[in-house]
């Protein structure tokens, strides 16, 4: 009874078209957001924050650019890992080329960098489609990851070829990336980046471009037929997603690992964030930041949970049924709900629109 929107009267088209239409969505998500910035620093230690928190607004980044793509746009990838590592060397670069550069513009440009890259590699979407594309993408992961161990030019021409980006200030004497930074300070920062780039992304969405991208995924020739071109729409996507998935590398590298390695963005990266998707829910943001919780906190939960019921289990084991269950889960979900887990708290909620009232 709670979850109702009697008596909240739309007067005009701009309220009816906002993103959270109804009062108890648009309180919910301020409170989620007043608990992030004010009871999760107050309570969590350096190693909740550092550890979790900051590995899930990085992975929810990530996840978010792969569902722009392979969820709203409709092309499968399997490069994202390369992607994130393309956004994660050109930071490097222009932070030790332009030392004065703030944070905020070396991963702007970062992004910007490995979206022109995706829109290279998102080219032979303009034939092939479906596994094929999946193919070429992962290609791509391949290339990019040798030309990083290649060419010594990407690591400053470094002897062991494992970098560490320089010491960045925020503001002040405020440190965002080396030694003197401080957890809180990259706490705050990658909550308040993956904040605005929500927003942008729902916004994206739902303007003509997300419409174009969500057309030429349900069908791809009507979307032509009605001028649409898929020239345009594929390879935006791929430019939006690229750039999503750079800034997510470059924060990775920088804040969550302090190293610029191309062994942190390998297939294993990019197969983990498609389970998010999957898990979470295909073309949904909040599937994005849903799925990268479940894949983020399920780790833990199992390492944990040995302990608990009283087992000695090897570190091996765990990790293989770790695999085991991520594996499991993925069939469940591709078979009971393929649009993940956002897609049962849309029900719930609808179920709480009506109540007591027969569904």
């Amino acid at each position: 009874m709670i979850y109702r929107e009697a008596g909240q009267f739309k007067t005009s088209y701009k309220s009816d078209q906002a993103l959270l239409p109804i009062a108890q969505d648009r309180f919910f998500v301020m409170a989620l957001v007043a608990f992030a910035y004010i009871v999760i620093p107050m309570v969590a230690n350096d190693y909740w924050l550092n550890s979790i928190f900051l590995q899930f607004f990085i992975f929810s980044l990530a996840a978010l650019g792969l569902n722009i793509l392979t969820g709203y746009a409709g092309q499968l990838s399997l490069g994202t890992g390369g992607f994130m590592a393309c956004g994660a060397f050109s930071a490097f670069k222009l932070a030790t080329s332009f030392p004065d550069m703030h944070i905020v513009f070396v991963l702007f440009l970062a992004g910007l960098i490995t979206a022109a890259v995706g829109m290279f590699f998102g080219i032979p979407s303009l034939r092939i489609k479906g596994f094929y594309l999946a193919v070429a993408t992962l290609a791509a992961q391949f290339f990019l990851l040798w030309l990083f161990n290649r060419v010594p030019w990407f690591t400053n021409y470094s002897s062991s070829g494992v970098i560490s980006p320089p010491p960045i200030k925020l503001f002040g004497d405020y440190y965002i990336t080396g030694t003197q930074a401080t957890n809180l300070t990259q706490y705050f920062f990658t909550l308040t980046l993956v904040i605005v780039l929500a927003l942008a992304a729902r916004n994206i969405i739902r303007g003509h471009i997300g419409r174009s991208w969500m057309a030429m995924r349900d069908m791809d020739i009507a979307a032509e037929i009605i001028g649409i071109s898929p020239l345009k729409a594929k390879l935006s996507a791929f430019a939006v997603s690229s750039f999503y998935c750079g800034i997510a590398g470059a924060l990775w590298a920088f804040l969550y690992t302090g190293t610029v390695e191309p062994l942190a963005f390998e297939i294993n990266q990019s197969f983990k964030i498609l389970f998010m998707i999957i898990i979470g829910g295909l073309g949904s943001i909040l599937g994005s930041f849903v799925g990268a919780a479940f894949i983020v906190v399920l780790p833990i939960f199992l390492n944990s949970a040995p302990a608990m019921l009283g087992l000695k289990l090897s570190g091996s084991l765990v990790t293989h049924i770790e695999f085991m269950v991520f594996g499991a889960l993925i069939v469940f979900f591709l078979i009971v709900e393929p649009h993940g887990l956002a897609r049962l708290w849309g029900i719930a909620k609808e179920k709480l629109r009506l109540w007591p009232f027969p569904y």
